[in-house]
């Protein structure tokens, strides 16, 4: 007869296994069997013989299985005296390789070699060898020669962001604008807590010369007429204002926002900036084109002074045929502190970040349950390029000592520290407060646009340019260089994945080194040309809406561009 389950699966008694007998017959044994007192050999101590009756003991018990590997082995550590228990063990885990800033230290390990290798001379000039085999391309963005019909009506927009944001708003609102046969009114700049410029749109680009440009195109006023403001009580905040979302196609506009404009005659759209989608009809894109690299030219004083720190480049690097390259550092506090990257700055590092980070975002970045990890955000190549790392990028990549070197930044954070190593690689670093003095410097000291527009123009000429973080301002860049050299970018992109390991090889030479970074080098070469796939941006590959292609072989043009 089964014993009876108390515990039924599915609703069934399921019948309990036979109980095992109470005692293995293979240790019945008498007191002075096997394992009695009867075997201990004499001559033993004291303490062998009190811990040959303990086991004995335990043997004639049942749960001496399960017990018997973790005794067996802890006599046998007392035994020997291995173990001391006074000693608490202590496992130490290794960083992952690339997760911790170790550059200074490969930096005094490669130097004496760096600083001896001769052969890297006049790398400058040889940088961009590999033509593109189907030929190049030219600008070709054409104008209309027509009139346009009766406005449809006013849109006025608000563009937030930086210098290059702000940017794209402007180009996307003339696409907008052309498409809804609307006039544009010139877009108002929004105050950014970040980069606190307050300069309005004539004081960062030719705005008479952007009007004139467009005026076959689309229609752009300074100011909306006042018959039509008087029905808001010339208040533009009791205007109608989309609320549109990000990456919108022109279908939404003349679905959801032409009707209100005919109805309205003037609507408002703020915030602007990525309100439309990059894949978009080829007379959108036409505009786009248009707006970006032939409307929108820096205002005179801008354009005068970044000319002239132009030719100063030129001429002191005269000896390398004129020819510069120009760096974009990332490394001002701010942006340290968004990346949340752990450098080597110790104590006062991590206090001046805590404080940038809640001064610029308050409270974004100790939210509950935010978990922030500076070694996984390294490995990623998230973190911000020093003066120190790139300063080995470009040594190992072939650029000596004599080259001249125009710096693209905001006020680097803790500038004297870490720009001395890249002083010592790069004697000939150039920035815009080196080049200018403090008198053609001072109309735009207090205003950063007006700043990164100068540093924008000085790159934009250089015989190559150097990202290290991206953002808008080298992707416009890349693009509008694209358009000047042939459709070839001529831009260095460092893989910031490998760099992170590379950097953190204490075992790694000068010349396996050097090699990686030729090989980084030529990569940014061969990726130079590249066309735009759908939802790619316009303003980083012109190709082929913004250009026309030119087969070497035949000679012909053929334009993707209408």
């Amino acid at each position: 007869m089964h014993a009876y389950n108390r515990i039924p699966s599915s609703g069934h008694s399921t019948p309990s296994p036979p109980a095992s007998p109470l005692r293995s017959p293979r240790y019945r044994r008498g007191k002075a069997g096997r394992f009695g007192p009867a075997q201990l050999q004499p001559g033993r101590t004291l303490a062998q013989r009190l811990a040959w009756l303990l086991l004995s003991v335990l043997l004639r018990r049942q749960g001496i299985f399960l017990f018997a590997p973790l005794i067996y082995i802890s006599g046998m550590l007392l035994y020997m005296g291995s173990v001391s228990f006074d000693v608490v063990p202590v496992i130490s885990h290794r960083p992952a390789p690339g997760s911790v800033y170790r550059s200074p230290q490969l930096y005094e390990k490669l130097r004496p070699d760096m600083d001896s290798d001769n052969s890297s001379a006049g790398a400058i000039s040889t940088i961009w060898q590999h033509s593109y085999k189907s030929g190049e391309w030219r600008p070709c963005t054409n104008k209309s020669s027509g009139g346009l019909p009766d406005t449809n009506g006013y849109i006025y927009v608000e563009a937030n962001g930086g210098l290059n944001q702000q940017r794209t708003s402007i180009c996307n609102a003339v696409a907008v604008a052309g498409y809804l046969n609307a006039t544009l009114v010139i877009p108002n700049f929004h105050f950014h807590s970040i980069w606190r410029d307050p300069s309005k749109f004539r004081d960062i680009y030719d705005e008479d010369y952007f009007i004139s440009s467009l005026e076959n195109d689309v229609r752009v006023v300074n100011k909306i007429p006042d018959y039509i403001m008087e029905r808001f009580d010339k208040n533009m905040s009791n205007v109608y204002n989309f609320r549109i979302k990000a990456w919108s196609p022109v279908q939404y506009y003349r679905d959801a926002v032409l009707p209100r404009l005919l109805e309205e005659k003037v609507i408002r759209i703020s915030p602007f900036a990525n309100r439309l989608s990059f894949d978009a009809p080829p007379a959108v894109q036409r505009l786009r084109c248009l707006a970006n690299y032939e409307a929108l030219r820096f205002s005179s004083p801008i354009l005068t002074l970044g000319e002239t720190l132009v030719a100063r480049m030129k001429e002191r690097s005269a000896n390398n045929g004129g020819k510069y390259i120009s760096v974009h550092l990332r490394f001002e506090e701010d942006m340290v502190a968004f990346s949340c990257c752990i450098y080597d700055g110790g104590d006062q590092e991590k206090a001046d970040m805590v404080a940038a980070r809640e001064r610029g975002w308050k409270g974004k970045f100790t939210k509950p349950g935010r978990v922030i990890r500076p070694g996984a955000i390294r490995i990623n190549g998230k973190c911000p390029l020093t003066p120190l790392e790139v300063g080995l990028m470009l040594r190992g990549m072939g650029f000596d000592g004599s080259t001249y070197i125009y710096l693209a930044s905001g006020k680097i954070y803790d500038a004297e520290r870490n720009m001395a190593p890249l002083l010592e690689m790069f004697p000939n670093l150039q920035t815009k407060q080196m080049l200018a003095s403090n008198e053609e410097l001072s109309p735009f000291k207090n205003y950063s646009s007006r700043m990164a527009a100068i540093d924008y123009t000085v790159c934009l000429h250089s015989e190559a340019f150097v990202t290290t973080q991206g953002g808008n301002f080298p992707h416009f860049l890349m693009g509008h260089r694209r358009y000047l050299y042939g459709g070839h970018s001529k831009t260095i992109r460092p893989d910031k994945r490998k760099l992170a390991l590379l950097f953190d090889n204490p075992n790694i030479g000068w010349k396996s080194f050097k090699r990686q970074m030729l090989n980084m080098r030529s990569h940014s070469d061969s990726k130079g040309f590249e066309l735009k796939r759908p939802n790619d941006s316009i303003y980083t590959f012109p190709c082929p809406d913004c250009m026309c292609h030119t087969n070497k072989s035949e000679g012909s043009r053929s334009s993707s561009a209408t």
